[in-house]
């Protein structure tokens, strides 16, 4: 009789380092989460201890370090420690290495409790095709937003639950630029080009090419992001400032819209000038707007103080 598969395989834990990258310095997430290694938040209880063995307590964006040893060495350890366990217990005794792989990777991403959802369930009902494609059309938001970057995840865990194939786009791998046009267009580096050009930084055509023209437009955008270091090459810190802005500036729209109706009527009802109402809207709309990058504020005066070290 064949031993139950209880640990990740070397494949399954390069998948799930391709889409979280492996950054030594702390960094925002795109919800604003601190991070830093492979996807390391102090939202895990086993994150926390290991962490603690090195002295390290608190997660402070451009200021918490680590090697490349020591994230190694997390990464292992809270697999074993809280990842691998929970799969196993809440899987089939018959799961294939993909199988666990896969579900390691969904759950690292969206916490242990995600066993406890639809497509886990299905999977212990034997159902494992219909888990697959549940697995691979959910669980991509994050804040209440749809991310790219976890539709396409969810998509490749769907992919090498269902067939074994260890594929992706290697989420969290830097792009660096390249002389010539790839065979297929990067979707990271289409997504990260869609949001420089609606910023202001012109990356040239939206290809998915990561020309020369689009690593001036990263590293022009880097230039005024203290924390970010302005090498012209999209990593994960990168990727994730990137999409907090589309997010942020997303969010004052549609807020400061709401504003506009709400406290435009309330200033109309009061009989006051136009000019006043557009006033009270202008600073509402502004408001919401520094409130949602207040952390970019917060380490651009830190970075100007020297408390932060570049990510």
């Amino acid at each position: 009789m064949t031993a139950a598969i209880t640990s990740t395989s070397p494949k399954g834990r390069a998948f799930i380092e391709g889409h979280e990258g492996n950054p030594l310095t702390c960094y925002l997430d795109p919800v604003g989460i601190p991070t830093i290694g492979r996807g390391f938040t102090m939202r895990s209880a086993a994150v926390r201890r290991a962490l603690a063995k090195i002295g390290i307590t608190k997660l402070i964006p451009g200021k918490t370090k680590l090697t490349a040893a020591q994230s190694d060495a997390v990464f292992i350890e809270v697999l074993a420690a809280e990842f691998e366990p929970a799969v196993v217990k809440k899987s089939p005794d018959n799961r294939q290495q993909h199988e666990l792989d896969a579900g390691v990777s969904a759950i690292f991403n969206l916490g242990v409790g995600a066993m406890d959802w639809q497509w886990a369930k299905l999977w212990r009902k034997g159902e494992k095709d219909q888990a697959a494609d549940y697995l691979g059309t959910h669980y991509n938001t994050a804040g209440g937003k749809k991310l790219p970057g976890l539709v396409r995840r969810r998509k490749e865990e769907a992919i090498l639950f269902k067939l074994g194939v260890y594929s992706g786009v290697g989420e969290g791998v830097p792009r660096t630029a390249v002389e010539r046009a790839p065979s297929r267009p990067d979707p990271v580096v289409k997504e990260a080009q869609a949001i420089l050009s609606a910023k202001g930084f012109n990356p040239g055509a939206i290809d998915g090419w990561m020309g020369e023209k689009t690593a001036a437009a990263v590293k022009a955008y880097q230039r005024v992001h203290p924390h970010l270091v302005a090498d012209g090459v999209i990593g994960s810190a990168t990727l994730a400032q990137l999409r907090r802005d589309a997010v942020a500036t997303k969010e004052a729209v549609q807020e400061g819209a709401g504003s506009l109706l709400g406290s435009g009527t309330a200033a109309w009802a009061m009989g006051l000038p136009w000019v006043w109402i557009a006033a009270i809207v202008t600073i509402i709309v502004l408001s919401i707007f520094v409130y949602r990058k207040r952390d970019v504020i917060a380490r651009r005066f830190n970075t100007l103080l020297g408390r932060e070290v570049p990510v």
